[in-house]
Order: C-alpha cells, then sequence, then structure tokens
C-alpha cells in the first residue's frame, strides 16, 4: 500500500456486504467516506476539547494538532493501523502538578514535548528488540499502577477547582453522565461524555435564567456573584482565524512530574494496537514499535506549537468495531475535519465557555474511569495483589501518588505526587523482584485470600487500555 494512501473501492461503494469489512487499505464511495469521518470526529470530540480545556491550553489548536498528527501516524504505519489520535487525557494531573509548582502553559508543553521525545525513542527501542523490552521492564503490575495514580491524582482538582464552582449543576452533570455511560447503546454510549458536556450546557443556561448568577468562587480564591455559563466571547470570536501558538519552556522540575506518563502512553498504544489487530484480522506485532513511535512523534510536533500530547483514541477503535469499517480513508477524513474545526476561533469560545460546574461533574466520572483503568490492566492480566512482591511496591507507590506526598531533595527541587509515586512502583518493583525468595517470584499466591477467589474470577477483556479509553472519553488514553 506504499504510504497507505490508496484506496480499493469495497464492492460498490456503497453497503458493505453481510457479514463483510471494509479493511484499511479499501474505502467506501467519498461521501460516505467523508460522513465516516465525521464521525470519528464526533466520537473523539468529547475527550479532545476537554483535555484542553482542563490543562489551560487552546481547544482549537489542541483539534487542528489531533489531525496533523493523526496524518503522521497513518503515513508512519503504513496505513495498516487505522486509528485516531486525539487530545491524551494522561497529562492532565501533570500539568495541574505543574501549576501548583508555579509553572505556565509553556513549562507544561515544555514538559510534555520531552515526554514526546522519550515516546518516540521508546517506539524506535521497541522495533528494534520486540514487544518482550515492554513486558520486561513495564510488566502489567506496574503499567495497571501507574494509570492507576495519575488518574486517582487528579481527583483534588475535581473536588477543590470545578465542583464547588455550581456543587448543583455539578451533581446533576454527573448523574446524567453516569445514565448515558450504562444506559445508551453502541454510537452514543461512545460519545457519553460529549452528551454530559451538552446536558451540562444546557443545565447552566436554564439555572441562569431561572436563578440569576451565582456566588461561588472562579478562577480565583474569593467567591463572587457569576453567571454560570458567559457567552460572551463566543459572539466577539471571528469564524476564520489561526488558533494560539506558543513556544515551550522547559524546566527540570516540571519534566520530572511528566516523564511517568511514558508508561501509561506505552501501555496505551500496545493495547489499542492489539485491539486492532483482532479486529482486522492483520496480527500487528510488527508495527507497535512504529505506532508508539508515530504517536510520539505526533506529540513532539503539537506541543512544539503549544499544543497538548496526542494518543491513540479507543472511542474510535469502538466506532470501527460498530460499523465493520476498518478504512484508513475515513480516518484521512477524520482529520481534514480536525484541521477545519481548528480554524474557527468560534468553537474555541464555545468550548472555552464550558462551565466550571459541569466540568465538575464530568470529571467526577471522568478521572475515577482513568484510574480504574489501571485496576482493569491487573484484573485482564490476572495480576496477584496477595503476592507481597506485587503488593508492596504497589501500595506505597499508588498512595504516594494519590496523596501527593513530597521528597524534598534540595531547597529547589522536590519529587512528588504522580512521578515520586511512579518512581517508587517501577524500582520498588525491579530491586524487590531481585532480592525476593524465588517462591515470590513464582507469583503464589501468599496472602489470606479472604472470601474471594481470584483465581476463579473471570477477568473481562478490555477493547482498549489507557488514559484515552472508555465510553465517550479520550487516554493514557484517555
Amino acid at each position: 500500500m506504499g504510504l497507505g494512501v490508496g484506496w480499493k473501492l469495497h464492492g460498490d461503494g456503497r453497503v458493505p456486504a453481510p457479514g463483510a469489512v471494509v479493511g484499511p487499505d479499501e474505502r467506501l464511495s467519498w461521501p460516505r467516506t467523508a460522513g465516516l469521518g465525521a464521525q470519528h470526529v464526533v466520537a473523539m470530540f468529547g475527550a479532545s476539547f476537554v483535555a484542553p480545556v482542563l490543562m489551560g491550553l487552546d481547544p482549537n489548536l489542541a483539534i487542528m494538532m489531533s489531525g496533523f498528527a493523526t496524518m503522521i501516524f497513518l503515513l508512519a504505519t503504513r496505513g495498516r493501523v487505522p486509528s485516531y489520535l486525539g487530545c491524551s487525557l494522561s497529562f492532565v494531573g501533570v500539568a495541574a502538578a505543574i501549576k501548583a509548582q508555579g509553572g505556565g502553559i509553556a513549562t507544561i508543553t515544555g514538559a510534555i514535548l520531552v515526554v514526546g521525545v522519550v515516546l518516540f525513542l521508546s517506539g524506535l527501542v521497541v522495533r528494534k528488540f520486540g514487544a518482550r523490552v515492554i513486558h520486561a521492564t513495564m510488566p502489567p503490575v506496574v503499567t495497571g499502577a501507574v494509570v492507576m495514580l495519575i488518574g486517582f491524582n487528579l481527583a483534588p482538582v475535581t473536588a477543590s477547582v470545578y465542583w464547588p464552582q455550581d456543587q448543583w449543576t455539578a451533581l446533576l452533570t454527573m448523574l446524567f453522565t453516569g445514565l448515558a455511560v450504562v444506559v445508551l447503546r453502541g454510537f452514543w454510549s461512545r460519545i457519553a461524555i460529549f452528551l454530559g458536556l451538552v446536558f451540562g450546557y444546557g443545565v447552566s443556561w436554564l439555572f441562569d435564567l431561572g436563578l440569576g448568577k451565582i456566588h461561588s468562587v472562579q478562577g480565583g480564591t474569593e467567591a463572587v456573584d457569576h453567571w454560570r455559563l458567559d457567552l460572551s466571547g463566543v459572539a466577539d470570536a471571528a469564524w476564520f482565524g489561526l488558533p494560539s501558538f506558543h513556544a515551550p519552556q522547559f524546566e527540570l522540575s516540571a519534566i520530572l512530574v511528566a516523564l511517568p506518563v511514558v508508561i501509561a502512553l506505552i501501555a496505551e498504544n500496545a493495547g489499542h494496537v492489539k485491539a486492532v489487530g483482532e479486529m482486522t484480522g492483520d496480527p500487528l506485532d510488527d508495527e507497535l514499535g512504529t505506532a508508539i513511535a508515530a504517536d510520539g512523534a505526533g506529540s513532539v510536533l503539537s506541543t512544539a506549537v503549544g499544543g497538548p500530547a496526542t494518543t491513540t483514541y479507543a472511542e474510535n477503535i469502538g466506532v470501527m468495531a460498530a460499523t465493520r469499517v476498518y478504512s484508513t480513508a475515513a480516518y484521512w477524513a477524520a482529520a481534514l475535519f480536525a484541521l477545519l474545526f481548528g480554524l474557527c476561533p468560534k468553537f474555541g469560545a464555545v468550548v472555552a465557555a464550558i462551565p466550571g460546574g459541569v466540568l465538575g461533574g464530568i470529571t467526577v466520572i471522568l478521572y475515577g474511569m482513568i484510574g480504574l483503568l489501571g485496576a482493569q490492566i491487573w484484573v485482564h492480566n490476572k495480576v496477584d495483589l496477595r503476592n507481597p512482591l506485587n503488593l508492596v511496591p504497589v501500595a506505597a507507590g499508588v498512595v504516594i501518588g494519590v496523596g501527593g506526598v513530597s521528597l524534598k531533595i534540595t531547597d529547589n527541587f522536590e519529587l512528588n505526587g504522580i512521578a515520586l509515586g511512579t518512581i517508587v512502583v517501577l524500582s520498588g518493583y525491579h530491586v524487590l523482584r531481585a532480592l525476593a525468595p524465588a517462591h515470590m517470584k513464582a507469583e503464589e499466591p501468599l496472602l489470606d485470600e479472604g472470601t474471594t477467589s481470584y483465581d476463579d474470577a473471570a477477568p473481562e477483556k478490555p477493547a482498549g487500555t489507557g488514559t484515552g479509553t472508555g465510553p465517550g472519553t479520550g487516554t493514557a488514553g484517555k
């Protein structure tokens, strides 16, 4: 297929035959391909603009760069791995931690750019030595713990920043989003986060009409009277224009906070490539390193101009599973639509106007889902937490990461939260494994299993892992 841009028409180009699938190197008619591309945009939309909003970045630029990153990914994998690269939610906690240290958005994007470089280099290593490198250095017990602490580290952001802005809107948005995730089926369940945002938008508007301004904290330390939904910026925004670019800045303390996310992104990419390979019937183990490197390259390009990192999205993999259309032509169409959205400042103004209370309701579910994906990795890989070799480093690392425990190295440098927790899990596991007796390394259950039989548990096979996954969400991977 060369660069993966030469597609042959599937059948009559209209509807696949019963039981047939449209392969990555095939396409339907161009109008139908464009429609599928638009559907992929809607699927990635919710998390892809929530991520930059939560991080304080320009949503227009984020959407635009997701289109460019997707093009890079499709070219690098030569059209064998149909995937969309949306904005990664894995760095939301990192952004919050860097802001807490006094860093600005340039420092955030600089730290994430370094992560992108490391991810790119990791992909090259995997291409050279194979997937066994990942399994040896980052076994499921480690990757699960890192994903968990990244997600749960975000809990204080919801509790102290978003929820207090409008607790009743947050509660209603949370309830609606939860119902949408569970009750809706198929495509609608995959955009549940997006539907929750729309619902919260409407509730905020109705509350403003019926109740007037709310008195709460909004972007500061003191409570003030303000409208829940302020659309004044939308009217002033132009229909066409370039997004807001900025150059990254590099600070060692911020980089160390961000680096642990590499583990989550590698795990996420591995899960998604495996899922796509199973769906298309084309084993893609030989493309894993290329996919990881391409993800890193896309993240470097995005952050170099001030955008967020990108990652493969499970939502779009879910759309493929539902439609049985794996054509990469649809992803090219989605990428082009994303570029057009990025050139519409009015769209960005609408996104930036999302009320804080709405984000509070969404993030309660979203951050929890990110954290619990770590547990899903454990369950899927049958990690035995009754074995102290697994239990001890995970227990210590997760509490450090979630609780924001700090370790002061010098007057100007300290490790805390995500960075320190990841170091404890990763180094603790390998050091303890080197020193542990042989019977512990055999993974025998050494603790009282109580009333639950873990050996008999039937783990649910995930469609993909990482922080860009889950119904209607974007991660790690999203």
